[in-house]
């Protein structure tokens, strides 16, 4: 089955600095991916080489197996886009402007789900742009991505400004989208939003892909922590191999152990008679963490080649004229 998007060793350099030093990024068709990554990471980026709206320098973009600079129309025809930033023509209405984001995706709004959306998302339609707050301007465009049926959504920190219900609501509309087969591209920084959603990640850090997989698969690459109150002492762990972090207090007793040391741990414990046990598995926070600590030797010596790092903010990047080329 090919891929909905398929990057393959990006590249793209804003004058020294290297936005994207080697991106690999792939997106299977109907999932949910998360694309993780601090300010500076790359993941902008990437999306406006996704989208056309930059032109990368080497390495491979493909969007629906098509280049995304040279066959842009086609693409967007496609998908829906939300930015973190979302800027609106200050003459017209909310309304006005979803209406006509949803035309130039050939969609009509009349047979829309705009009505619904608007009524779910609390969005006053009859206000002009310049009157909107951002959280407002948020909701506009995610009105106008969710109003109809696409192949593709690529949401760059879609949930900017939004509210706690609003974040509820944004996550129930993707879930509808996913169900009914929609591929997406979630860039986000509320790494539980990611964690509840996403079936793969893909994290980045200085314009490469430094991790990927199924929250499961990362999860194995990692140390769960156990807990445990024992009914006699607590035996001696530190030789039992994949145990760290060790803790004991009386006769309760926390760790973190590798998942190989589990059966071992959970012997030398049971020998001890076990109360209570605990075992939790690392959230998607300390994995990102855990891989950006992992990686910073790696980023040092990249750095030291004056490469990597934020690039400049291109000039009109998020304005309307440049979303009205969907």
């Amino acid at each position: 089955m090919t891929d909905t998007i398929a990057v393959e060793g990006l590249v793209k350099r804003f004058g020294r600095v290297a936005a994207l030093d080697g991106l690999d990024l792939r997106v299977a068709p109907g999932e949910v991916h998360g694309f993780l990554g601090p300010n500076g990471a790359g993941k902008s980026t990437t999306i406006r080489c996704l989208l056309g709206l930059l032109r990368h320098d080497g390495g491979s973009a493909r969007v629906f197996g098509k280049d995304p600079w040279h066959d842009a129309v086609e693409i967007h025809r496609r998908l829906a886009y939300v930015p973190g930033d979302v800027a609106l023509w200050p003459n017209l209405s909310g309304g006005e402007t979803i209406d006509l984001l949803l035309r130039l995706r050939h969609v009509d709004p009349r047979g829309s789900r705009r009505d619904a959306l608007v009524e779910r998302f609390e969005l006053d339609p009859t206000k002009r742009g310049r009157a909107y707050s951002k959280g407002n301007r948020q909701k506009v465009a995610l009105v106008a991505a969710f109003a109809a049926p696409c192949d593709l959504l690529v949401l760059d920190e879609p949930t900017s400004g939004l509210d706690p219900l609003m974040e509820q609501v944004f996550a129930e509309c993707l879930a509808e989208h996913k169900a009914a087969g929609t591929t997406v591209l979630l860039s986000s920084h509320i790494l539980s939003e990611v964690e509840r959603l996403a079936d793969r990640v893909t994290i980045v850090r200085s314009g490469r892909a430094v991790e990927t997989g199924t929250l499961e698969e990362l999860r194995h690459l990692r140390r769960n922590r156990v807990v445990a109150e024992l009914a006699g002492p607590v035996p001696d762990l530190r030789g039992v191999p994949g145990v760290h972090d060790l803790a004991v207090e009386g006769r309760s007793v926390s760790c973190t152990v590798d998942p190989e040391g589990t059966n071992a741990l959970l012997t030398a414990l049971s020998a001890a008679g076990v109360r209570s046990l605990t075992s939790t598995p690392p959230r998607l926070e300390e994995l990102f963490l855990d891989v950006y600590r992992s990686a910073a030797a790696d980023g040092a010596a990249h750095g030291a080649t004056g490469t990597g790092g934020a690039p400049p903010t291109e000039p009109g990047a998020g304005r309307a004229s440049r979303t009205a080329r969907r």
